[in-house]
């Protein structure tokens, strides 16, 4: 950052990186957009305004802005650096709905018309651009036109700032005495600043006594602006209390983002950044791992005593894991360990329910779907092939199935037919050994809870299973095939309804038995080449 000790000759080097261009006068289309704006004709869906020629020409009163650009004693000084640009337009988009585009040149315009109402709003008592008590005119720019010149105290400067307080020392001050007369503020140049206006907010708040009273004031976006350019000119008071704005603000996904990158960026670690980070880092606030937290929430998930709340929060927490594609997070023993407690309350409340003991028998479906969504979570993480060796070999459920009465073990079929949508899938792979026990074991089961199933079950796609279970069936060697599906004709022919349809997976067992066998049958004899050797001598 350089200084001139007069109006012509600025040099100038970014506090906080930012440099622009220059040119000046307010465009006219801004100032009768603002006519319009100020006596409330315009809103954000209304079309644009009419070309210059075409405005009510009997509205001559100036506005607030067009009052202080007039005033050539004002101690704010605003320029327009930008070049001419194109007027506002209007774009439709494909639903027919008009937008309107306001160009560059206004948006300057606006900004500026911002920057102007900052500058003469100050608080009550407040020396901030007061040309009487100051003694540097600080002039800052930026790239995207805008330049401003107002009063400031190189004393506050220098109190607050270690930037200001190498820039302006005692040494730079008697050579600018020397320079120009002692009645004469000093000349100060920034450019390259990002944001004008907040610059102009952070050197504001120097001028406050309560800064944490004046934050509250402000949105989490502007204090990241604030604070990064606290952090470059060495203004550690502003530092201090956008952390701790932030620390206690509330924040969405978008600014968390953001947040967590400046201060990445800027390394306040020193000065409470990491408290800040503590709401997002797992390393500030890790107290358990991952695993062990995860743990407890499946396992207040499947003790939960509301059955609406079970539900929703079993979609909730299936979606956050869904959306961690790691894996990393929650063991393959983890997820065993909940299910073997479901599976040990199973067995013991069926095996008594076929036993005609029917207190808590409602226990039965509540396990069963429990069973059903962490099945739902191993077969998302690819890892539910030891749940179907396990469910597969309950033969002494499966025998007993018969004697529990529909109504109460129908749920234990819905956790069969994912196993069999999850095999015809490609989701569960196992050796065709495990396959047919399970088809030994389930199948009966599962058709004579299938009409129950399609009654009772919210969601359950028939057509889904049946295709599930066509290609289990069908990634058995030919001579099972064979026997499942003949003891699928026979069921169907008896109980259509109540049976599900597998015909698509029969018709391609038939062809693979019979067609092709017979194709096989009448394939001519191949001719068989012979090649004898020849005595040549």
């Amino acid at each position: 950052m350089d200084f001139s000790t007069t109006a012509t000759t600025t040099t100038s080097t970014a506090a906080n990186g930012y440099s622009s261009p220059r040119d000046s006068s307010i465009p006219s289309s801004f100032t009768k957009f603002n006519s319009a704006l100020t006596a409330g004709l315009l809103n954000p869906m209304s079309p644009p305004p009419p070309p210059p020629a075409m405005l009510d020409k009997s509205r001559a009163s100036p506005t607030l802005f067009e009052m202080m650009s007039s005033e050539s004693g004002s101690p704010v000084q605003i320029q327009n650096l930008a070049p001419p640009s194109s007027s506002r337009t209007t774009t439709t988009n494909g639903n027919g709905n008009n937008h309107l585009v306001i160009s560059a040149q206004d948006k300057q315009a606006l900004a500026m018309q911002r920057i102007s109402n900052l500058l003469i709003t100050r608080s009550p008592g407040s020396q901030f651009n007061d040309p009487a008590s100051s003694d540097v005119k600080l002039t800052l720019s930026s790239k995207d036109g805008i330049s401003i010149t107002m009063c400031v105290h190189r004393q506050i400067l220098v109190a607050h700032s270690r930037f200001f307080a190498v820039k302006l020392s005692d040494r730079w001050s008697k050579q600018q005495q020397q320079m120009a007369p002692s009645s004469s503020p000093y000349i100060v140049e920034i450019s390259d600043c990002d944001d004008v206006e907040v610059y102009i907010e952070t050197l504001m708040l120097m001028y406050c006594r309560d800064l944490r009273k004046k934050m509250m004031r402000q949105d989490v976006s502007r204090v990241l602006g604030i604070l990064k350019v606290s952090a470059a000119i060495g203004f550690d008071a502003g530092v201090l209390s956008c952390l701790e704005y932030l620390e206690a603000a509330p924040w969405s996904e978008d600014e968390e983002c953001r947040i967590a990158s400046l201060l990445s960026e800027l390394h306040l670690e020193n000065v409470g950044a990491t408290e800040v980070l503590r709401r997002v880092s797992v390393e500030a606030s890790h107290n358990g791992s991952n695993d062990e937290v995860l743990l407890n929430l499946l396992h207040i998930v499947l003790e939960g005593k509301d059955e609406k709340a079970r539900r929703d929060m079993k979609t909730l927490v299936s979606k956050m894991l869904r959306e961690n594609s790691s894996g990393n997070d929650l063991r393959k023993e983890s997820l065993y360990l909940a299910c073997d407690g479901c599976l040990h309350k199973l067995k013991r409340q069926f095996l008594q329910a076929a036993q005609s003991d029917l207190e808590n028998v409602d226990q039965i479906a509540r396990q069963a779907d429990n069973l059903h969504w962490i099945l739902d979570i191993l077969i998302d993480r690819q890892i539910a092939e030891d749940f179907l060796v396990m469910w597969a070999s309950l033969s002494e459920l499966s025998d007993v199935h018969v004697k529990v009465p529909v109504v109460h073990r129908f749920e234990i079929s819905r956790v069969t037919a994912r196993i069999f949508v999850g095999i015809g899938k490609g989701q569960i792979l196992t050796p065709k050994e495990v396959r047919c026990l399970l088809l030994r074991n389930w199948l009966t089961p599962f058709y004579d809870d299938f009409a129950w199933m399609k009654r009772a079950s919210k969601g359950l796609d028939r057509y889904l299973v049946e295709d599930g279970l066509s290609n289990t069936i069908l990634t058995l060697p030919l001579a099972w095939q064979q026997e499942f599906f003949l003891a699928w004709f026979d069921r169907f022919l008896n109980s259509n309804e109540d049976c599900p349809n597998i015909q698509r997976g029969f018709e391609v067992w038939w062809r693979r038995a019979f067609w092709r066998r017979k194709e096989q049958s009448q394939e001519p004899p191949r001719l068989r080449i012979i090649a004898s050797a020849t005595d040549n001598s």
